[in-house]
């Protein structure tokens, strides 16, 4: 979810940003937000913490939902301040919202769709963007309707979880993005 929204923002940013500064942000953010959790899942399986990438039960989710608040609140102080690029800043603020409130629902027993909290959040952000920058960007958020309604269905398919778990899940993504919007919108 960071890695797309930041990409796409640098893509669609009206902004002159200079190549090696958004090389750079992308290099941090990818090593942060994949690699890092990948080292941590095996971490945390060898550990005997989580029995599976699927994460099954809301017991499970707790440590790497911890985790994964501790490493955007990494991310956002010290990839982008607030006082550096202030959409991408806001977006991981929406970012970390939605996993705090992700952790929150897990520690209470409710199994919330981390897939569709991802799209959901997405999808907002490429809407505000398209608002912010006054942009024509309706393919890009029509693959995105696209893209959430496959996510949803697959997992359904997989029986992974079911409508309200899904809902949940896409209204946890995208209200964090929606409240944030009023600080750069």
């Amino acid at each position: 979810m960071p890695l797309i929204g930041v990409i796409f923002y640098f893509s669609k940013s009206p902004r002159f940003i200079p190549a090696p500064i958004i090389k750079a942000k992308v290099f941090a953010l990818i090593i942060l937000t994949i690699f890092l959790p990948i080292l941590l899942f095996f971490l945390l399986k060898s550990m005997n913490r989580i029995s599976s990438i699927h994460l099954g039960s809301t017991r499970e989710r707790i440590i790497p939902l911890l985790i994964y608040c501790l490493i955007i609140s990494l991310v956002i102080m010290r990839v982008f301040p607030g006082n550096e690029l202030i959409e991408p800043y806001f977006f991981l603020v929406g970012v970390l919202g939605s996993a705090i409130a992700c952790l929150i629902l897990a520690v209470l027993k409710f199994k919330a769709s981390i897939h569709m909290i991802g799209v959901g959040g997405v999808l907002m952000f490429f809407i505000a963007l398209s608002i912010h920058f006054n942009i024509n960007i309706i393919r890009s958020i029509a693959l995105i309707f696209i893209i959430t309604g496959a996510v949803a269905s697959s997992r359904l398919h997989m029986r992974a979880h079911n409508a309200l778990e899904l809902t949940v899940g896409f209204i946890i993504g995208v209200v964090p993005q929606f409240i944030s919007l009023n600080q750069w919108l």
